[in-house]
């Protein structure tokens, strides 16, 4: 009987404590939640005691980089949290300490002159509460350029015999070993370049008559080339194909279509040539036979078969699978005058004035005649173009009094170098690094490709060539810029072959190329500079006296 009573007693209060629970009078407690700490965010930058936003040029190699933020941080995670790196993605070591009670980091970097950083800031960075940083961001930041000078001052002569010296080597040590032509620039094996060809034999005989390399092996050099050429070399109508196969002489095509003869390619290297056969003046067999020899090419080239049918218009390309199918004009103003004076001067397969009239000059179309930037430009496109227009051309034709009934042709060049340079000063594009010490835009390597840069399409990439190349006619400007590449840059732009193609300071990127076609005008129009000799070599020949006489230029080489 206990046991029951104890049992009954059991059961009730069970019963008791149902109901005091169904009741609602004695609550389960919730569950406890954790705090989250508050976010924090960022409030200020100054790089060197400065405030540019996020973007800052010309700093220095040793900055002080001071970020604010709104609260105190965690300093454990600041390493992990903010990280500097190079263009590349290669990380850059700091040293870091702390203001405002821990609320500013004072990051200091010792970086390279002439680099893009970035300093990125990330989520990752917790405040001393445990907060994480709201938004993460990124500052860019690009070094200045070192303003020692990074090699031993000489005299401006000397120098400019450093700089023909050292890019000569281009042409003479870097020269195709089976054919001596030139390479298309130092990557191209055994691609070989008519028209850069064309200037380099120009840089030969400069090279001679300086006595960096001695007449001898410049006849052999000479003897070389020219014997190729008239052996090897594929040829269409007497015209070259812009590149060849140094080796075999065998077509390398441009393009898909662009594999037949090139007319302007070929104007360079004839250009080349009849100025060597004018150097090349001795009386024994070697040299008589090499100016024989280069007036078998010369008078090969059918420069009337570019009319494609007797037009009064020259044609570029001719290829013999795709015929005429690029079809693309000669027309001015560009880098093409010396076709036409090609083709009036030559005996065999000469051109009428009404070609030059019609088809280069397009009856006077080719005139501009505006002002940009307080200098008025005779010809070409809006502020002139790339500055190659002033140089290809003109390593032979001596601008200087040359007129005819489109403009006087020193007034042009000058003119549009001088455009080109005030341009560069006025910097509408803000790009750091443009000044009167550093200008020049023209046909280069840029870092993604190539391209021609001029005013009307400006990248932010100077090519030494253009300024330099300008020193007939913007001599104290041109001098200016060749000292700054040397002195200031040449840690990065002076190799083993002369002044690298080109460079950018802005978004920093220096070229390890060298092209024949900016190489060659180097040297060609330093020497043109110091002594007229190329253009005196060029302008002597007869067949140009006439020629040109005959399209209506008149002038003191005349």
């Amino acid at each position: 009987m206990m046991r029951d009573l104890k049992i009954f007693a059991g059961i009730s209060l069970l019963l008791v404590l149902f109901a005091c629970s169904k009741g609602g009078n004695t609550p389960t407690p919730d569950p406890v939640k954790p705090v989250t700490p508050a976010s924090f965010s960022f409030s200020g930058l100054k790089i060197n005691g400065l405030n540019n936003g996020f973007t800052y040029t010309n700093v220095n190699q040793k900055p002080v980089i001071k970020i604010t933020f709104s609260t105190a941080l965690n300093k454990t995670t600041v390493p992990a949290s903010i990280t500097i790196k190079g263009k590349a993605g290669a990380a850059v070591t700091y040293a870091a300490t702390y203001e405002d009670d821990d609320n500013t980091v004072v990051i200091k970097p010792t970086l390279d002159v002439i680099t893009r950083y970035t300093v990125d800031v990330s989520t990752g960075l917790k405040s001393a509460k445990g907060g994480s940083l709201q938004s993460a961001f990124t500052i860019n930041l690009t070094t200045g350029i070192d303003s020692t000078d990074k090699f031993t001052a000489i005299s401006d002569n000397q120098l400019l015999d450093l700089v023909q010296k050292q890019t000569l080597k281009y042409f003479y040590d870097f020269g195709h070993p089976v054919s001596g032509l030139a390479r298309e620039r130092n990557t191209s094996g055994d691609v070989v370049t008519t028209g850069g060809s064309g200037f380099g034999i120009m840089a030969l005989v400069a090279g001679v008559n300086r006595g960096f390399i001695t007449r001898a092996n410049g006849l052999a050099r000479m003897q070389k080339i020219v014997g190729f050429l008239k052996t090897k070399a594929a040829t269409f109508h007497g015209a070259f194909p812009h590149w060849l196969n140094g080796a075999t002489g065998a077509v390398q095509p441009f393009s898909a279509q662009d594999n037949g003869a090139d007319l302007i390619e070929t104007s360079y290297l004839m250009q080349g040539l009849l100025t060597a056969r004018q150097y090349f003046n001795g009386a024994g067999t070697d040299e008589s036979t090499l100016r024989a020899d280069i007036n078998t090419l010369w008078n090969n080239v059918e420069w009337d078969w570019f009319r494609q049918g007797n037009q009064n218009v020259l044609y570029w390309h001719w290829s013999p699978s795709n015929g005429w199918a690029i079809n693309m004009k000669i027309s001015g103003w560009n880098e093409g005058l010396i076709a036409y004076v090609l083709a009036a001067s030559s005996t065999t397969h000469g051109v009428p004035k009404a070609v030059y009239d019609n088809g280069w000059a397009g009856n006077g179309s080719m005139k501009n005649g505006n002002t940009y930037y307080g200098v008025k430009l005779p010809l070409g496109p809006a502020q002139g173009g790339p500055l190659f227009f002033a140089h290809y051309s003109f390593l032979g034709i001596n601008p200087n009094g040359l007129e005819d009934a489109y403009a006087n042709y020193e007034e042009q060049n000058k003119a549009h170098s001088l455009i080109n340079y005030k341009y560069c000063v006025a910097n509408p594009k803000n790009y750091y690094g443009y000044s009167a010490d550093c200008w020049g835009l023209t046909a280069s390597d840029i870092e993604s490709g190539y391209t021609a840069s001029s005013p009307t399409n400006d990248v932010g990439v100077i090519a030494p060539t253009a300024a330099i190349s300008s020193l007939p006619y913007t001599p104290s400007q041109s001098m200016a810029a060749l000292r700054f590449f040397y002195y200031k840059l040449g840690d990065k732009l002076w190799g083993e072959y002369g002044f690298y193609d080109a460079f950018d300071l802005n978004n920093p990127w220096f070229a390890n190329s060298y092209l024949a076609i900016d190489q060659g005008p180097i040297i060609v129009m330093i020497e043109n500079y110091r002594s007229g000799l190329l253009w005196n070599l060029f302008m002597s020949c007869p067949e140009i006296k006439t020629g040109m006489k005959g399209l209506g230029f008149t002038g003191p080489s005349l």
